[in-house]
């Protein structure tokens, strides 16, 4: 056991009453949250999986309340329960815990996005057993993360398994660290490989041609999702997953929730017609969980206030209980 290690978190903004809890919990019911004023002793060892929210949006390239996502998706879990039909699987027999937001700062997003990184190491110092599961928050925070994750592991060869309909793959000299960066950060600060990042769902009119390019100079390895499904979504994630496995000791697994098409989530900054279904993304997530290097992963890229009837929220906490579900079936192996 070791002292809580989060004074610099923020709390989830409310708390679900759990105390009433029936034997088949619903999502808000199973999910455990910490006292952030507690100094005693946290028995990591109890927890499968750790969830941590970043409300930043401030990096977002397009106007975005991406910020407000974390806590949107407390708030749905409510319409969920734990056990997932089409796998027979109840999640429920996971220890799952929020450990709330990342302090974000008003004005300066270097001061957030140190924040960020800063988090990720407490994580990986702390817990290391326990699976960081992060609710964004626009993309930048993905580099941070990542980053954080090498400064713990820095013997550990880290690769990306990107679900999005952009490279992420702008030049940081006119875009600074925002959410069209992330990926070319990491390459370019030496944190990743680019021939260790696997981006799928690539898709229609949404890239510059000298962004492919860039991919192409750097060895990133980008699938169109119009080859995804000439190939099979799911043969396509488990190839993927498998030339990972082959070279990285780590795979990080980041989902830009703007892969699926603006019909299954019209609450993104950059919505687009011809994206992912959103049954195709449940298979991607969940192959990913069962693999056994996928060691974090994040969901970012969804603006509430452009939702309609919380149709994307709902959609991405089905996202991460899919990715969950695949966890789970893994530990079981």
């Amino acid at each position: 056991m070791t002292r809580y290690p989060y004074p610099q978190l923020k709390p989830p903004s409310f708390a679900w009453d759990r105390s009433a809890a029936a034997a088949e919990p619903k999502v808000h019911e199973w999910i455990e949250t910490l006292d952030p004023a507690c100094s005693g002793e946290v028995d990591w060892s109890r927890y499968d999986a750790a969830i941590l929210g970043v409300p930043l949006s401030r990096s977002s390239i397009s106007a975005s309340a991406a910020s407000e996502n974390p806590d949107a998706m407390r708030r749905a879990w409510k319409y969920f329960t734990t056990y997932n039909l089409d796998h027979d699987e109840d999640l429920s027999e996971l220890s799952v815990v929020d450990l709330g937001d990342v302090r974000q700062h008003v004005t300066s997003i270097e001061t957030c996005h140190q924040n960020i990184r800063e988090a990720m190491v407490s994580m990986r110092t702390h817990h290391p057993e326990v699976l960081p599961l992060v609710l964004g928050g626009d993309h930048s925070i993905t580099a941070m993360l990542v980053k954080g994750y090498k400064d713990v592991h820095s013997d550990e060869r880290v690769g990306i398994l990107q679900f999005d309909t952009h490279f992420d793959l702008r030049d940081l000299r006119d875009n600074g660290p925002s959410n069209g960066t992330p990926i070319r950060n990491l390459i370019e600060s030496g944190t990743v490989h680019g021939e260790d990042v696997f981006n799928i769902g690539l898709h229609g009119f949404f890239n510059a041609r000298s962004l492919k390019a860039y991919a192409d100079q750097t060895g990133v390895n980008y699938i169109t999702l119009r080859q995804a499904r000439k190939r099979g979504i799911e043969e396509t994630v488990q190839a993927a997953l498998e030339a990972l496995s082959g070279k990285v000791d780590s795979i990080y697994l980041t989902v830009d929730m703007d892969v699926l098409d603006i019909a299954y989530a019209p609450g993104v900054p950059a919505s687009t017609p011809g994206g992912m279904h959103s049954d195709e993304l449940f298979e991607a997530v969940y192959l990913a969980g069962l693999h056994p290097k996928v060691k974090a992963a994040d969901i970012v890229c969804l603006d509430p206030f452009k939702d309609r009837s919380e149709a994307t929220v709902k959609t991405a906490v089905h996202v991460m209980l899919s990715f969950l579900t695949g966890f789970a079936q893994r530990k079981k192996t």
